[in-house]
Order: structure tokens, then sequence, then C-alpha cells
């Protein structure tokens, strides 16, 4: 009888939280669950000089609705700081306002790259029904890609138990890259922390 302590404790101890790493098409990934809610994310290759970018996804598993939004994200550095991540619809009017276009699409094939050939990323409510919207709303030509982009920015979205997103999150950046640290996500009830060595060094 006292083995019954103490194998539940080491059952206990086996099924802690434990961060996957993997990757996939060129990006590595680093996955986590907790009460039933999956985060996954890896930095996006593809730069804009206003921000760092990672490419997520969020699915809920657990049986209650729960809203996920860009905020829940922040990056804290090894020396204390802390990044925000900015409000979708701010990064919305940056991409209009002053991405070129050239930037513009290398985001967009870059983005799309990622989650078409990721075949753990199966989204119910993410970027394509969002890309499909904007385009069917009859935007011009002129303005198709900065929709699509658009499109890609991760919105307040509630996540019904089954229901999952994916978006870009977008950190504010002097256009250096962001080193070791760690990426805080604050959802579904729970606290994830991702221990990171920083994302790729790449040409902006």
């Amino acid at each position: 009888m006292r083995l019954g302590p103490l194998l539940f404790l080491l059952t206990v101890a086996g099924l802690q939280a434990q961060i996957i790493d993997f990757e996939s098409n060129g990006m590595h990934y680093k996955t986590l669950t907790k009460g039933r809610v999956t985060v996954m994310f890896a930095y996006l290759p593809a730069h804009l000089k206003e921000y760092s970018i990672l490419q997520v996804s969020i699915s809920n598993g657990s049986p209650v609705a729960w809203t996920v939004k860009p905020e829940d994200f922040s990056y804290r550095r090894q020396d204390g700081g802390v990044a925000q991540a900015s409000p979708a619809l701010s990064v919305v009017y940056t991409l209009l306002a002053k991405a070129g276009r050239r930037d513009v699409i290398k985001l967009v094939t870059t983005y799309e790259d990622g989650i078409y050939g990721n075949i753990n990323m199966h989204t119910t409510n993410g970027y394509e029904t969002r890309r499909q919207s904007a385009l069917a709303d009859g935007v011009s030509t002129k303005l198709k890609a900065g929709a699509a982009a658009s499109a890609i920015a991760l919105i307040p979205t509630k996540l019904a138990s089954g229901e999952s997103t994916d978006g870009a999150v977008f950190f504010p950046s002097t256009g250096k890259p962001f080193g070791p640290g760690t990426v805080v996500v604050h959802t579904g009830g729970e606290i994830f922390e991702f221990p990171t060595e920083g994302e790729p060094v790449t040409s902006r």
C-alpha cells in the first residue's frame, strides 16, 4: 500500500507538460499542451523593418471556450526586458500604410509555405478563412496583396471546444532580431513558457 502514493506521483510527473520541438518545411516549431489547450509557434523568416514575427497556432481541446488574441503573447529577454505583441488592428494599419509590395508578397509567401507545408497545423478558423473573406470583398488588384497580408495577422478569436486558429503575431522591433529569452503566452487559463535561443538572424 505504501507504493500507491509514490506510483501516483511518478505518474503525475510523467504527465507534466513538455515542450516538443520539430522541423517542418525549413522552420523550427515549438509546441506545448496544457489544460488541453495547445500552442505552437515558429519564428517567421520573412521580416518587416517594424516587426519581428511569430507564426502561431492555437488549438482548444478543453470543454471551455477561450478567446485568443495577439496581446496574449510577450517576449521576455534574458536581461528582464519584455516586448508585448502588437494588437491586430495596429499591425493591419502598418501593413497597409507602410509595407512595400515586395515585402508584403514575401511575407505572404513565407507564411503560406509554413502553414501549408506543416502537417501538424490544420486550423478550423485561421488564415485561409480570413484570406478568402478578404479577397471576396472585391478589393482592387492594387490592394489584394495588402488584404492578404492583413489576413495573416492573428485577430481576437473565440475558440469553442475542438476549434483552432492560426496567425502571425507581430512584435515591435528596432530592426534587430530577438536574442535568447522566453516566449510567454497567457491563454486557455494557463501560462505557456517557451525558452528560446532567439530568432534566426536573416537579412531584413
